[in-house]
């Protein structure tokens, strides 16, 4: 093996002051930085428009943290305004889907509002909003059109009006495909595929914290429905209750076969020794007998007078 003699390198320059201005970043606009330095607003007061919407926005939340338990690369809300451009927040135009999820950020702390430009200019990969009379015309024309051609959101779904008076509820949903919204075709159930969520959504009646309704839930591939944080902490405790009486049961047959054992064990213990007693006394007869016929073979003889 030979040797490498390595020349030693000279000292880098010392950059020429022209050199070391331009590696200092530009100066942001004063216009950009007192937006910065704005505070945002995070709510504009206005309430949902029903119990509802409320619960249903909850639900989805619930759902989705379910569904991808354990993991924090992803953050999804509900209601939270959506901060997207600079011209936005001067013209306090804003924006907040009712349910959304950015995929592929940091998800371990709580935001007040999602702006873009503190997030690496990430904007939501689904968006879900809440049809009412209200708003039907504007989910559906443009703010359909503002996450398809702004934020270039993967999936958009719509879901509604609020069935809690009766009222029909429908679910829509499309993709992005070569930067323009193509519709979802449902399945035979109804239910719309979603790629970015791996998961189907669809209708579901019964029962969300005590009110019975429609809701719009999520389904894993399989097509089961993926429980809210009560529903599985509750199938966990009927878990294990059920293994709890099997266990019990368990204990139970293995204490009532030991106490067969034993009253098997004691039956052939007597039956053991009456057989014993049985043998003893016959030995004793045969005894008696062999006894009985040595006296008779000792008898008198036929020659001898009687």
């Amino acid at each position: 093996m030979t040797s490498q003699v390595v020349s030693p390198q000279p000292e880098p320059a010392a950059p020429t002051p022209e050199l070391a201005a331009s590696a200092v970043a530009p100066e942001l606009p004063p216009e950009f930085n007192s937006i910065i330095n704005l505070q945002l607003p995070v709510e504009d007061g206005v309430p949902l428009e029903s119990v509802w919407h409320r619960l249903q926005i909850n639900l989805l939340d619930d759902c989705l943290h379910q569904h991808w338990r354990g993991r924090t690369d992803f953050f999804a809300s509900g209601n939270m305004f959506v901060y997207y451009s600079l011209q936005q927040v001067k013209t306090m135009e804003y924006k907040g889907p009712d349910f959304f999820v950015v995929k592929d950020v940091d998800g371990s702390f709580i935001r007040g509002a999602w702006v873009a430009w503190e997030e690496g200019g990430r904007l939501p990969d689904v968006i879900v909003e809440l049809l009412s009379p209200s708003t039907q015309a504007v989910d559906l024309g443009q703010k359909k059109q503002l996450y398809e051609r702004v934020f270039r959101t993967a999936e958009y779904f719509c879901y509604g009006p609020d069935p809690t008076f009766g009222k029909t509820p429908t679910l829509q949903g499309w993709v992005l495909v070569r930067g323009q919204y193509e519709a979802i075709e449902p399945d035979a159930r109804g239910w719309l595929w979603s790629h970015q969520l791996g998961a189907w959504l669809g209708e579901w009646e019964g029962q969300y914290h005590a009110m019975q309704n429609r809701w719009l839930r999520l389904y894993d591939p399989t097509g089961q429905l993926i429980p809210t944080r009560a529903e599985a902490a509750e199938a966990e405790a009927e878990r294990a209750q059920a293994e709890a009486e099997r266990a019990q049961a368990a204990a139970e047959r293995a204490q009532l076969e030991a106490r067969q054992a034993r009253d098997e064990a004691e039956a052939e213990r007597t039956r053991a020794e009456a057989a014993e007693a049985r043998a003893a006394a016959l030995a004793a007869e045969i005894e008696r007998l062999r006894s009985s016929l040595k006296g008779t073979d000792q008898g008198p003889g036929l020659d001898e007078p009687a």
